[in-house]
């Protein structure tokens, strides 16, 4: 019997970009002291006072059918934060509470995209991105970004693939880089959106971990409120990573529509996660800053090492808990940079094309664990490098 090819097809037929990190998990399975810098999950736990929120939601009976569309107050405490933040009128009918951010990525380019209509995502870009598109049967086309520019994205780039194409994926604060998209870059990208009648999918997930400049929403730029969908979740900004609560945002007649997908799919967000969630948003920024600090303090401590040698580059690190490593001077590919780090040093990061073509000769290291074991890794790193090249 046969799969369907769009299932079979999701990874494009080759590698789903996790390899070195697959080997990595195996390596510690084997008892091996691996420093794992590859994935995005907080070294700290779910604060205990969300833990007891949950406790007290699920023994309190919250426990069976949760409304398919998320419970009134946390749609209605995610349609605050987001106004308090963009300044664009936002209610709970703008809000779809979702299983976690991925959810929200496949149903928001579900809603907009057609099968076989081109669906963009800008080069490098979340590992998942381009399967996500495949999986729901549109074309995935990426658009280069280019180190120089330190991975703002080109309008001029974007307009040149846009004609005919359905749906534009952004991420800002970003995934793999570090970058935080410029208010210019971000208007130049709405007026694509706008002269080539493009939604625009915002994942903004990264929005609590900015450590220069500010996170604009595009949503916030005029006329582009009807044209775009936000995806969010509490996964990063409160360290909820296997809670799985994230959301959509969006025109009400959309989170209408995207809220029968949901009845079809995924039936909602168990209760007394979307409890505790409410609990967590309602503790306020202090929280979030705690939840966001390690990353802020690891950032200084990378850069500080950074500027000692001269081998290994840094892309400017602007958001988000990772940095984004030029080791071109070594003269190896990112992914035989990290599998020989990984051989050699038990250190574990990412190459940087598992993000795609315009990452290559880079490496993505996740600020993950604890500040003494991350500043270790990354000097042993440098030394490596420079010892290479």
């Amino acid at each position: 019997m046969q799969l369907s090819n769009r299932i079979t097809h999701i990874t494009g037929g080759g590698s789903d970009g996790w390899d070195v990190f697959y080997k990595a998990r195996r390596m510690v399975g084997e008892g091996q002291p691996v420093i794992e810098l590859t994935i995005g999950e907080h070294d700290i736990s779910t604060d205990p006072v969300i833990l007891s929120a949950m406790d007290k939601a699920a023994k309190g009976g919250h426990t069976g059918y949760a409304m398919v569309p998320g419970i009134q107050s946390l749609r209605e405490n995610v349609a605050k934060r987001i106004e308090e933040r963009t300044g664009v009128e936002t209610t709970f009918e703008n809000i779809m509470i979702t299983p976690g951010g991925q959810a929200a990525l496949f149903a928001a380019h579900l809603a907009v995209c057609d099968e076989g209509e081109t669906a963009l995502y800008l080069d490098p870009y979340y590992a998942t991105y381009p399967g996500t598109i495949r999986g729901i049967g549109a074309v995935a086309t990426a658009v280069q970004t280019h180190a120089e520019d330190a991975f703002q994205p080109r309008a001029e780039d974007i307009a040149a693939k846009a004609k005919g194409a359905a749906s534009l994926l952004i991420n800002t604060p970003n995934n793999p880089t570090g970058t935080v998209y410029s208010r210019e870059t971000l208007e130049g990208i709405a007026q694509v959106c706008k002269d080539h009648d493009l939604w625009l999918i915002s994942d903004e997930v990264y929005d609590t971990q900015v450590w220069e400049g500010t996170h604009l929403s595009p949503r916030a730029l005029p006329d582009m409120a009807e044209r775009t969908l936000v995806v969010g979740s509490m996964s990063k900004s409160h360290a909820m990573t296997g809670s799985r609560v994230g959301w959509i945002c969006g025109p009400k007649d959309a989170i209408e529509n995207l809220v029968n997908l949901a009845t079809h799919t995924t039936y909602g967000v168990a209760g007394f996660i979307q409890d505790a969630a409410d609990f967590a948003l309602n503790q306020g920024q202090d929280l979030e800053d705690k939840i966001a600090e390690p990353f802020r303090r690891r950032r200084l401590i990378a850069k500080d090492i950074l500027d000692g040698q001269n081998t290994v580059g840094l892309i400017p690190a602007q958001g988000a808990m990772y940095i984004m490593l030029d080791i071109r001077a070594t003269g190896l590919s990112g992914e035989d940079f990290a599998n020989r780090l990984l051989d050699e040093h038990l250190i574990a990061v990412m190459p940087g094309e598992s993000f795609g073509q315009s990452a290559a000769g880079h490496v993505r290291v996740a600020m993950t664990v604890d500040d003494e074991s991350f500043a270790r890794a990354l000097t042993q790193l440098c030394e490596f490098a420079a010892k290479i090249a």
